[in-house]
């Protein structure tokens, strides 16, 4: 009577252990892959997400930058510098203005709304892919319209970054734009075209990445207004 008893109570022998470690090893493998699989998914969707948000930021900041750039009406002045509106088009595109956007951050500062600034790109050597787009703002106009002032870098990841200009004499798109030149003497483009492609990592595979193209149009605020025929051609 007491034997069935005893077999009863006995444990596992060692091959029922070596297969339940065998399930609990495969169950724990299965487990981390589907773990580090999400992690690499969400770690792909943040740094996608980080992309478009600096694309934002960077075309509303240029947004308000150029629609108060600005040319000095008096050139003739004492002690004044001649402003200037020059977009370079180059691989990426370069572009350097003067504005009133400039926002002090100090009370009492020694500043005021004028502002120049410069946007250029350099290609990326310590974080992303491609280009990095620079922003320069300097808080007084000098003689030297592309030079000084805070420099900070305001796009990683960019592939590309293509400005056009909107002449309102010719009512055409140029490439590029020099306020110091004879075929556009000290004045504003209507509008500039910003066009900018960045590279973000592909949600399906993390070995590939994707293009991101943003594009925005920017009114100048303070540029001779279109010619009427333009508006002619549209109306018919």
């Amino acid at each position: 009577m007491s034997a069935p008893g005893r077999r009863s109570r006995r444990g596992m022998n060692l091959i029922e252990v070596m297969v339940a470690v065998a399930v609990l090893v495969v169950m724990a493998a299965m487990s981390w892959e589907i773990l580090a699989s999400t992690g690499d998914a969400r770690a792909i969707l943040a740094e996608r997400d980080e992309t478009t948000r600096s694309a934002r930021v960077t075309l509303s900041r240029l947004r308000r930058e150029l629609q108060l750039a600005y040319l000095t009406p008096n050139r003739g002045a004492v002690n004044t510098y001649w402003t200037v509106f020059v977009g370079e088009n180059s691989d990426p595109d370069t572009l350097f203005f003067a504005s009133l956007a400039h926002q002090r951050l100090y009370r009492n500062s020694r500043e005021s709304d004028q502002t120049e600034i410069s946007l250029w790109a350099e290609p990326s050597r310590e974080r992303g892919q491609g280009y990095v787009l620079f922003h320069r703002e300097a808080p007084r106009i000098d003689e030297e319209p592309d030079e000084a002032g805070v420099v900070f870098p305001l796009a990683y990841n960019v592939r590309s970054f293509d400005l056009r200009y909107l002449d309102p004499k010719t009512n055409e798109w140029r490439d590029e734009w020099d306020s110091r030149s004879t075929d556009t003497p000290y004045y504003l483009p209507r509008a500039v075209q910003i066009g900018m492609v960045l590279i973000g990592q592909d949600a399906s595979d993390a070995d590939k990445t994707i293009d991101i193209p943003v594009m925005t149009t920017v009114v100048l605020q303070y540029a001779s207004p279109l010619k009427r025929s333009l508006f002619a051609k549209e109306a018919k």
